[in-house]
This record gives C-alpha cells, structure tokens and sequence, in this order.
C-alpha cells in the first residue's frame, strides 16, 4: 500500500506537470503527500560580484522557496488531499543527499525529468541520490507530461535481476491495479530459445490478480533503452516499471547505460527501484 508520497518541488519549467502528476498518483491511493522546496544559496563561484546583484538574486531565491510550495499548497486545497509542504535550507551540493535521507521514510518519492538548461543543476543528482541512497521506489515524470495518472496499461521491464525483481515488488499497487501489464524482455542475444522468459514472473503477478502478458522485443543493433522507448512509442503504455542499475565507485554510484538513456530521452512516467 502506498500511503506517504513525497514529491520534490523544484524550480523548473516543468513543475506543474510533476505537481499535477504526483497529486494524482495521492488521489489514487489515498495517501498523504509532502512537498519539499530547497533553497538554495545564491553562490558566487570566486567571481567578485556587485552587491546589490547577490541581494536581488538571494531574493529571487527566497521568493521561488516560498511560491512553489504556496502554489503546491493551494493545488493540495483544491484536490482535497491530505498534504503538507516543506521549506528547506540547503547548500547546492547537499541537496541530493539530504532529499535521499528523508524519502526513506516515505513509500514513493515523485521527481521530475531533468530538462536540460531549462532545469536546476541538481535535478538529475536528486533523481540518481533518491534512486540509489533512499532505499524506496522513485518514480519519474517526464517533462513533456501532460495527464494525470492512468493504469490501462503498465509495461514492465524484465531480466530477471534483483533489481528488476524490486521494481515489480514496489510498483505491485499499481500493477494490481492496471487493466492490463506487458511483461517485455530485452532479447540481446536475438535466438530462438524453447524457454519464455519471464514466465516465472508473470504467473507470480496472475496469482496477484495482474493481467499479464509476455512480449519478447529485439535489441539489434540499438541499445536497450532505445529498444524499450520505441517499444513504449508503438504499445502506449500508461506507466513503465524497471530496475534502476548503477554501480559503485568511490562510495558514489554510477548510472548504468540502460539507466542513464532512460532519464535522459523517457517520454512516460517511470518507476524505477534499485
């Protein structure tokens, strides 16, 4: 059951559309939602800068931390849903972690897709600290993300990994939820095998009540993450499912390729577990 979500207010253009997303995804399983603004200090990187400018933008900032979250607010008031919103001072460079720390003691956290120059600095280091230090599901909405939260069809990404293996657990309110899910395989090696993959998986989401089906699609010469879009471009599905892969070097975690290509071109909101 899904019952405290937590959604990251960031400062972007394509805020609306995360707010909007989340509020419904709260609607949907009547849970509580918090939001959380971090401000930021207006920092000078070394270079001497006029006094009255470092005022203006520390008021820029100190406006964004308090807009957001009253807009937020209001948009919870209208929804009718249980929230409360969040205000909290941070150094750039702490943002991911501390976002990370707190989304451990939620079931969800919700985070919009980085928009390249249109989106803060941070935005993509928030995503990869809530995906790899939280602990929780994290699910992304794209920017391009119009409608609110729909279930007619969830396409799940299957390779039989431990990671994968979560992202079906903890996206299991959804799944049972959805009127039907694909299950599709990533067919690498492109042979004709006896064996179906994810069979296994599939009959454990029937015995949840999950309308399952396998789809088996060809890598060729693209990568994984391309195959899955186009993939998703042809089938339409409402919500994708997948495992979030990294590896660790130097105490930080690196995003792995399917992983990475996902954030950077997904066109449907993804929830991804590690």
């Amino acid at each position: 059951m899904i019952k405290d979500i937590l959604v990251n207010l960031s400062y972007g253009t394509s805020q609306d559309g995360v707010s909007d997303y989340a509020l419904s995804v709260a609607e949907t399983f009547g849970a509580h939602i918090v939001g959380t603004a971090f401000a930021y200090p207006v920092m000078a990187s070394g270079v001497r800068l006029p006094a009255n400018f470092i005022r203006a933008q520390q008021a820029e900032a100190q406006e964004h931390a308090e807009s957001v979250p009253a807009a937020f607010g209001e948009a919870t008031r209208r929804a009718g849903v249980s929230a409360e919103t969040r205000r909290i001072e941070a150094g750039i460079g702490d943002v991911p972690t501390h976002f990370a720390h707190i989304a451990r003691r939620f079931d969800l956290s919700v985070l919009g897709q980085f928009e390249g120059d249109r989106d803060h600095p941070t935005t993509n280091s928030v995503i990869e600290a809530a995906l790899f230090e939280s602990g929780r599901p994290v699910l992304i909405v794209p920017f391009i993300q119009k409608d609110r939260l729909k279930l007619d069809h969830v396409m799940v990404c299957w390779d039989g990994s431990r990671a994968a293996a979560r992202a079906v657990a903890d996206a299991m309110p959804f799944l049972t939820r959805s009127g039907k899910a694909s299950i599709v395989i990533a067919d690498i090696q492109s042979t004709k095998s006896a064996d179906l993959p994810g069979a296994d998986i599939a009959t454990h989401l029937t015995r949840h009540g999950v309308n399952v089906t396998i789809e088996r699609i060809p890598v060729g010469k693209i990568d994984v993450s391309n195959a899955i879009l186009s993939y998703a471009a042809d089938t339409y599905p409402d919500l994708i499912v997948m495992g979030g892969y990294g590896h660790s070097r130097l105490r930080e975690f690196i995003l792995g390729g399917t992983t990475r290509g996902m954030l950077a071109s997904m066109t449907k909101p993804t929830l991804m577990s590690h």
